[in-house]
């Protein structure tokens, strides 16, 4: 892999892998958490609406640019983040990295397009709070980082929507989307410095010398006090989120213990710690997962799960029971090293998908200023303890120190 940062402050990473096909991101410190003064959701409402026309194409040019090509253009926004990222046959490359700097320097917001866009985005919203596993966790969030910028929806709301104009999207874009702000991201079948080269090549134009790079400043997170709150929503599964805060992405090895952790209690593998419990071994729920999600302030640390009303309690008190049994001894040595490899192997799996490649690039460069090599992850990894792994379950798992929403 080849990173590096140009004389505007775009910082860029490229990497060779694939075969035939390539993928390019370009990735922007531009999230919800930085909207500031704007309307809640203005994030999410410009990534919709920067394919809706540039200073040079309009909307109907850009919606099939890559599609009459065979391949795909997207995009996405986090709290922290918006990303727009293409898949393309490795020949079609330059055009698809041309296409998304063309986004991030010359969107134009053209009324009519906003106006038509706003109704799409408000539907989204009204369907988002049809599904109950994603709205109790986004409500959770909210409640768990109140008064700080991390609170607000990724989507917004529906009235917040409808006060966002034309003029805000271009003054927050403009803002937002400079060089100093931006990573690109490149993983194709070619040699890197063919992939350095084409990189320079095409953003010197849109981007010349002369910015500097602009951070996200640090904003003091204080924990609330914990909550436990049910609301009834009168849907036919209940869904709870139990969680806390955790080490954020400034936490320097502190994150590894919490990234284990998290994967032990409840990732993907049917061999994770609550998935055995309350679904292989009871069957009460269709799934149950714990994430660890890592935010420039603070992160979070949370366990989801559905299930009938009837089995909710038992799911309670089943997962408090299991996580007291963790906290109360160390894990044994044999036990650490086997998760250590399964969370490892499920890395390295991930690592062989080029997008997933080409986005977690782009994640690094934005929150680090660089990409950690596989093997720094490894060592971190391989290096937590079974002391050190039970000193973060008793400080972020305790009785009485986690949060709790449950949607009946």
């Amino acid at each position: 892999m080849r990173e590096g940062i140009t004389g505007s402050g775009l910082r860029y990473a490229v990497a060779t892998g694939g075969r035939n096909v390539a993928w390019c991101a370009l990735t922007v410190r531009c999230g919800t958490a930085d909207e500031g003064e704007f309307p809640a959701g203005i994030t999410h409402f410009m990534e919709h609406t920067l394919f809706r026309g540039t200073l040079r194409r309009d909307s109907t040019y850009i919606s099939s640019r890559l599609d009459k090509l065979g391949g795909e253009l997207n995009a996405f926004t986090t709290k922290e983040e918006i990303v727009l990222h293409a898949t393309v046959l490795k020949d079609d490359l330059p055009k698809a990295v041309a296409l998304l700097l063309e986004l991030g320097s010359e969107a134009s917001f053209p009324d009519s397009e906003v106006e038509t866009e706003r109704g799409v985005v408000i539907d989204e919203i009204i369907s988002y709070k049809d599904n109950p596993f994603e709205d109790v966790y986004d409500r959770f969030e909210e409640m768990l980082f109140a008064g700080h910028r991390l609170s607000r929806p990724i989507l917004g709301t529906a009235a917040s929507v409808k006060k966002i104009k034309a003029s805000d999207l271009r003054e927050y874009y403009g803002k937002m989307f400079v060089p100093g702000r931006m990573a690109l991201t490149i993983v194709a079948p070619e040699p890197e410095p063919a992939l350095e080269e084409l990189a320079l090549r095409l953003t010197g134009p849109v981007f010349p010398a002369g910015s500097a790079e602009i951070a996200r400043e640090a904003m003091p997170f204080t924990a609330p006090a914990p909550f436990s709150k049910r609301v009834d929503k009168h849907n036919h599964e209940v869904n709870a989120v139990i969680g806390v805060p955790a080490p954020s992405l400034r936490s320097g090895d502190s994150r590894y213990p919490v990234f284990l952790l998290a994967n032990i209690l409840g990732g993907p593998a049917s061999n994770s710690i609550l998935g055995r419990l309350l679904r292989e071994k009871h069957g009460w729920v269709y799934g149950v997962e714990c994430s660890y999600t890592q935010y420039s302030d603070t992160g979070i640390l949370a366990i989801s799960f559905g299930c009938d009303r009837p089995n909710l309690e038992k799911c309670l008190d089943a997962i408090r029971r299991r996580l007291d049994r963790f906290i109360a001894a160390p894990m044994a040595e044999s036990s650490l090293k086997a998760a250590v490899r399964q969370l490892l192997g499920q890395m390295a799996v991930s690592s062989e998908s080029g997008e997933a490649r080409c986005l977690s690039m782009g994640k690094s460069l934005i929150s680090y200023g660089k990409v950690p090599p596989a093997e720094e992850t490894r060592s971190k990894l391989e290096a937590v303890t079974p002391e050190r792994l039970r000193f973060f379950a008793e400080a972020l798992l305790s009785p009485g120190a986690a949060s709790e929403l449950i949607f009946l």
